[in-house]
């Protein structure tokens, strides 16, 4: 009788954490869905910064090791356990790591997750732009941080990051004006490309309020979203129109460069606000962040915001890809292909 064989896929993995270097490709059981679980076979998954902490292992949301990174896959429901009733084989879908247990996961060919999990994508997404949807979802989430307030003008510094430049489509999409920072030529030329406005010279920082005043005949703008920190976040702050609000979502050069209280009271005739902001705020939320994501992919399908362009790299490149988003040399999405 012939022995059972076990059938594998390739995954990419890390046994400790480190540089990209800790990253191997690896041979894992072929996963088989349980009872109302599907599996879904990897067309495209996306690279992106969270999957840098995981690797690194400062992400606060660490899965245990040895751990697979990756929170975005995008393929075809290739096989079904018992019970499910939302799914069939054939069927295009996203996973994202904000819907499971933890965080990573998706640096598969296959995975098997709670039929609950998928977005259905339309047929008009492709599976390279479908791994980008998260960054939308975050920035309809990032838009929202004000409480929906009427808005006339945004900055977004960085304007050629995956971030920054689904929060400039969205909000070009609602008619906002936005205000980017690029710090060389191929980054200017791409944020324009996708929905900037007006783009500021972002290697002089102290310049940044005087131009952003200049540009919005000396009122401001509404939100400034910043994720760098030290003296760009005090840059924010002074970009500010009345009642408007400075957004952190992350603080890649350390903390704000002076009294960030002192500051507010010099600006108290503007009346000013201060959000931290992470998506990790809905996690139990279900409603909330499905209607993000599924905000996000209509948007996507009626044309209204399209996915930045895909650099692609086999899976096996994981370390490479890892190389490119350590030495910021990316622009749109890194995508890694099963």
């Amino acid at each position: 009788m012939a022995a059972h064989t076990t059938m594998t896929m390739k995954a990419v993995q890390l046994q400790v954490t480190g540089g990209p270097e800790v990253l191997s490709l690896v041979d894992l059981p072929e996963p088989r869905p349980g009872p109302g679980e599907v599996r879904v076979r990897a067309h495209a998954i996306g690279a992106g910064g969270p999957d840098v902490l995981i690797r690194n292992g400062t992400y606060k949301w660490m899965p245990p090791l040895p751990a697979v990174p990756g929170n975005e896959l995008a393929g075809v429901v290739d096989a079904v356990g018992p019970g499910v009733v939302r799914l069939a084989v054939g069927e295009r879908v996203l996973v994202s790591a904000r819907e499971l247990p933890q965080r990573g996961g998706c640096y598969v060919q296959a995975i098997c997750v709670d039929q609950a999990v998928p977005f259905v994508l339309p047929a008009s997404i492709g599976f390279d732009d479908a791994v980008s949807l998260g960054n939308f979802q975050l920035a309809l989430a990032l838009l929202a941080s004000n409480g929906n307030l009427p808005a006339h003008a945004i900055l977004v510094p960085g304007a050629a990051g995956g971030v920054a430049t689904a929060l400039a489509q969205v909000a070009r999409s609602r008619g906002l004006r936005v205000i980017g920072t690029a710090s060389s030529p191929e980054k200017r030329a791409f944020a324009l490309e996708n929905g900037v406005t007006d783009l500021v010279d972002g290697n002089d920082v102290q310049a940044l309020p005087q131009r952003v005043m200049e540009l919005t005949g000396g009122r401001g703008v509404d939100l400034a979203f910043d994720h760098v920190g030290a003296a760009l976040f005090i840059a924010c702050l002074r970009s500010l129109a009345p009642s408007g609000m400075a957004v952190s979502y992350n603080i890649l050069a350390g903390p704000p460069s002076d009294d960030v209280f002192d500051e507010l009271r010099k600006l108290l005739a503007k009346s000013l606000a201060i959000r931290t902001f992470s998506i990790h705020a809905v996690d139990a939320d279900i409603a909330q962040r499905r209607g993000l994501m599924e905000q996000a992919i209509a948007l996507m399908a009626s044309g209204q915001v399209r996915a930045p362009r895909a650099m692609r790299l086999p899976l096996a490149q994981a370390r490479q890809a890892h190389e490119l988003l350590d030495n910021g040399g990316t622009l749109g999405k890194l995508v890694l292909i099963p």
